[in-house]
């Protein structure tokens, strides 16, 4: 482990940092970026982010399993979720934005339009993908 010593130019952090808000200039797309952003993706603070972070790995599991084993399924209480259902579970697993991407990604699908659909027609179209997808993901 190296240690570090503080030289008299270099004095040791007591606050936060101030933003000088009348210095620099007005960039509206940062919050046009942020209001654009999915629920899951959206956080008002950098401690937010970690924490969420935090509570997604803590609670990952990586495994493989055959995409054909995947099931896509969309309930009546609730239109616009769609849940997926792996072997080995009993609760569904919980997608963020990033994740349907990917799965989109793996059957070919776009998924800009996919989450445009209903989910019922959504579901529909993915699990027809996993099933005819050959390789193991």
């Amino acid at each position: 482990m190296t240690m570090m010593t503080l030289t008299q130019t270099e004095q040791p952090v007591s606050s936060g940092f101030r933003v000088d808000i009348s210095r620099g200039e007005r960039v509206g797309r940062v919050s046009s970026e942020w209001f654009s952003r999915p629920d899951d993706e959206r956080y008002l603070s950098l401690t937010d982010l970690h924490d969420a972070v935090r509570r997604r790995a803590d609670s990952a599991q990586a495994r493989t399993v055959e995409s054909r084993a995947v099931r896509v399924e969309a309930t009546r209480d609730n239109a616009e979720r769609l849940a997926l259902i792996v072997p080995g579970r009993d609760e569904p697993i919980a997608t963020t934005h990033w994740s349907f991407g990917q799965l989109c990604s793996l059957v070919g699908a776009p998924s800009s339009y996919l989450r445009q659909l209903p989910a019922p027609l959504a579901a529909i179209n993915l699990q027809h993908g996993l099933l005819s997808h050959r390789a193991l993901s």
